[in-house]
């Protein structure tokens, strides 16, 4: 699979009386691009866990069945990427983060995602917890495809989308802010799209 695919047509200006929801440098897209660093995985639902781990050891897990029967809210939310695109209204099916981590316990300042594909990405708690982040299964009214990070990613719509990363299994609590995949490839620690913070430096 190309590393980059379809979406990106058809990239606009913020519509008249919407400017305020378009951070700097940003495009608003009507389709819903596709980027990855790899193939696209495809974990059977049975085989499935989302982990809190800590240390190399797992605090809490939840199977799919278990995860899917914890407190689901419906979030909507305007993303956007890296690679300059927004998009306005999207429509999620998620479990707070705050649910997962209430259940499992947690002491520390940041998490690392992690991923099937090994990919990670690293979060202070702050911008995990109150209210600002989901594990989403659902987008649009259906099941979240596989292509945009299903059966589930993280959502964390106030930052830059790579840290949303999909096909989460899991976050591990650390004491420090260590750098996850892109991080490590010279993209920005934190990724606030309102400073523009794309690259290390920025």
């Amino acid at each position: 699979m190309s590393p980059v695919s379809r979406g990106f047509r058809h990239l606009h200006r913020a519509p008249a009386g919407q400017e305020s929801r378009l951070p700097p440098g940003q495009y608003v897209t009507e389709g819903f691009p596709v980027l990855s660093a790899g193939p696209t995985p495809h974990t059977p639902l049975e085989k499935w866990t989302f982990s809190i781990t800590q240390g190399g050891q797992a605090k809490k897990s939840w199977t799919w069945q278990e995860f899917r029967a914890l407190p689901a809210e419906t979030i909507t939310a305007d993303i956007h990427c890296v690679t300059r695109w927004s998009k306005f209204g999207t429509q999620w099916r998620g479990v707070s983060v705050d649910t997962l981590l209430d259940q499992a316990g947690y002491d520390a300042p940041y998490v690392m995602a992690f991923c099937d594909g090994g990919y990670t990405t690293n979060l202070p708690i702050a911008d995990v917890t109150g209210g600002q982040a989901w594990v989403a299964f659902g987008y649009d009214g259906g099941p979240l495809e596989a292509e945009h990070g299903g059966p589930a990613r993280l959502l964390v719509p106030h930052l830059y989308f790579w840290k949303s990363a999909k096909w989460v299994r899991g976050l591990d609590l650390r004491e420090a802010d260590e750098p996850g995949f892109w991080e490590k490839y010279g993209y920005h620690i934190y990724g606030d799209p309102w400073r523009e913070q794309r690259y290390a430096g920025d």
